[in-house]
């Protein structure tokens, strides 16, 4: 069969089947490329380019563009920074001994691996740890016994959300 009637046959032009490519050989190019963003992993291909330039690589942007996608060369996008909602106002300082409390828990585990929970409720003013309360497994193990107590009489007395602060 013939070249013209197998082009016929499939449909194709016979000028695109004796096309050959004019493009010059980027490999050089594409090596120096590829060492620019081992050295600077943050660079895009706009900076790449322009230290390609210096070097006296020059071409345009399209080309600089489709060489650094074909050697997979992306930088990844970073996230967004978070940021606090509202307005941050300071804590006030107590002036005197329980006008302020802060109740917090703290585990840990024994080299047994059995776990234990704390209470701790500490005043603000004079750093005094007023209650600790220990937790292991369902069995409340009181240091200082009658100071949980008294806490609990505090505590429904004046109310639990106007002196205390948890968690910080």
């Amino acid at each position: 069969m013939s070249r013209v009637r197998a082009c016929r046959l499939v449909g194709l032009n016979r000028s695109s089947l004796n096309y050959q490519s004019k493009r010059p050989d980027d490999a050089r190019v594409r090596l120096r490329m590829r060492e620019l963003a081992a050295e600077r992993r943050r660079f895009g291909y706009r900076r790449l380019g322009w230290l390609l330039a210096r070097e006296g690589h020059v071409m345009n942007r399209k080309k600089l563009y489709r060489i650094y996608r074909e050697e997979k060369l992306m930088v990844h996008r970073r996230g967004r920074r978070k940021r606090a909602i509202g307005s941050r106002t300071p804590l006030v300082l107590p002036d005197a001994i329980n006008r302020r409390w802060s109740l917090d828990f703290v585990s840990d585990a024994l080299s047994d691996g059995r776990r234990f929970r704390i209470f701790c409720v500490v005043d603000d003013f004079s750093r005094e740890c007023l209650a600790t309360v220990v937790d292991s497994g369902g069995q409340l193990v009181g240091i200082g016994p009658e100071k949980p107590l008294l806490l609990l009489g505090f505590f429904r007395a004046t109310g639990y959300d106007n002196r205390s602060r948890s968690g910080e």
